[in-house]
């Protein structure tokens, strides 16, 4: 099969590659779609995001067609259209023709949405899913949400919309991510432009000169303190970016903060299947209900070094508008 491989000095070649084949409970997937997400240029260049990288070829979500079944597969036949948040848990990555994973993570796709529509859920989906489940919030708290116009921002906002949670106010930083927020039905009034607005002062004004219940930070770093200062005393932190500086949890010990620390790793790292099946099925049924919808996507090339590149560069440089970033790799 074709795959794009990384090497050792940080080159992507496309090469032909063995086809992995199932075993026992594992399912063979001819990739459709993948998507990207920001991990993946990461793996190329920080350490800790590096320790996640198990196989040469990246990737880590995609929408496609089951090809082979091992023998003791029992849910999935071949022909099924299926998606999948592989993470670390298949074969190779989803920079590929082929991937096997365990079918204990694999879920049937929505009939209701494209293949490319449905590579894009698994990473943002199971992130926005995950914090809206630890977070509990009921539809009286206030919630504070950093970068909200991003991937997990908005599938984020689309389940918080969906469990009643309105009293919401969140930041973005130009008219293309202000405009879809209002698309998704943010009210102007709800939104703090960060480039034209002092970010603190504003958050504090839209909610009655209140502290916010929960705080979910999407961006981290800088933005990280002004977040942490705007969560009430033994408020609830959501990181959902690992990007947590020396001050701002410095403001959070001080406010007595609980602090949840969003990843699905975790559960890969300890083969909790059950949590990836879970969490995608229970998406899948909202999608198919037509109670959220699947994130906005660009397609922006085929499985070529110059898609993965390009699709590298704009998540670097935060330039995807919000856009989840697709590669078509055997479109249906």
């Amino acid at each position: 099969m074709k795959a794009i491989v990384l090497h050792q000095d940080g080159n992507f070649n496309l090469e032909e590659v063995s086809i992995p084949k199932p075993i026992a409970h594992q399912v063979q997937v001819k990739i459709t779609a993948a998507g990207f997400n920001p991990i993946d240029y990461q793996m190329t260049q920080n350490a800790m995001e590096r320790k996640l990288l198990h196989s040469p070829i990246l990737g880590r979500e995609f929408c496609g067609v089951v090809s082979a079944v091992g023998e003791k597969v029992i849910d999935f036949k071949i022909g099924d259209t299926v998606f999948c948040g592989s993470g670390s848990m298949g074969s190779n990555g989803t920079y590929a023709e082929y991937i096997c994973v365990p079918e204990e993570i694999l879920v049937h796709a929505p009939d209701t949405i494209s293949p490319e529509q449905a590579a894009a859920i698994p990473s943002v989906g199971l992130t926005a899913l995950q914090s809206v489940s630890r977070m509990k919030a009921n539809a009286k708290n206030t919630i504070f949400i950093t970068g909200a116009a991003g991937g997990v921002g908005s599938m984020l906002l689309k389940l918080l919309l969906a469990n009643g949670n309105h009293n919401l106010i969140v930041t973005a930083g130009n008219e293309t991510s202000i405009a879809s927020l209002l698309e998704l039905g943010i009210k102007q009034g709800q939104i703090i432009n960060y480039k034209k607005e002092p970010v603190y002062e504003t958050a504090l004004s839209l909610n009655n000169e209140e502290r916010f219940d929960f705080v979910v930070d999407l961006v981290g770093n800088e933005i990280a303190v002004t977040a942490a200062k705007l969560l009430k005393t033994n408020g609830t932190f959501v990181d959902v970016t690992n990007f947590l500086t020396a001050d701002s949890r410095e403001v959070l010990f001080s406010n007595g903060a609980t602090i949840l620390n969003i990843s699905n790793y975790a559960y890969g790292l300890e083969q909790r299947y059950d949590y990836y099946k879970h969490g995608l099925t229970q998406l899948s049924k909202l999608v198919q209900e037509k109670l959220i919808t699947p994130p906005t996507i660009e397609i922006i090339g085929d499985l070529e070094v110059a898609t993965v590149l390009k699709a590298h560069a704009m998540l670097r440089e935060n330039k995807t508008n919000g856009k989840k970033l697709i590669m078509q790799i055997n479109p249906l």
